[in-house]
């Protein structure tokens, strides 16, 4: 098995973003609140845990909450398919076709 098949995906933690907005009253999930509880969704593996070399107070699976936004134009993303809306410098948002993605899939 190759190291990234240990490793949380992008959708693994889209999925976590989708769950952790759910929550909330306002269905924001921030940057602030997504580092502190996706990893209680999330099972991290130690490759997950690895410290970035480009940033260097995040670990690798970090990097993935911002690769949300990132690859807001590629099919598949939970921007592009309409799950989330980007918050600028704050998080992300549920949107009603999020919540109804998280009732399909059992959440």
């Amino acid at each position: 098995m190759s190291r990234k098949a240990c490793r949380v995906t992008e959708v693994d933690v889209s999925i976590g973003t989708l769950l952790v907005a759910a929550s909330r009253p306002d269905g924001i999930a921030t940057f602030h609140r997504l580092r502190k509880e996706l990893p209680k969704y999330l099972k991290l593996s130690a490759g997950d845990r690895v410290q970035s070399i480009t940033r260097p107070n995040e670990e690798l699976w970090q990097q993935l909450i911002r690769n949300i936004k990132s690859h807001s134009n590629v099919p598949g993303n939970f921007i592009y398919e309409g799950y989330v809306i980007h918050v600028p410098r704050v998080g992300y948002r549920i949107t009603d076709n999020g919540r109804r993605y998280l009732t399909r899939k059992g959440h």
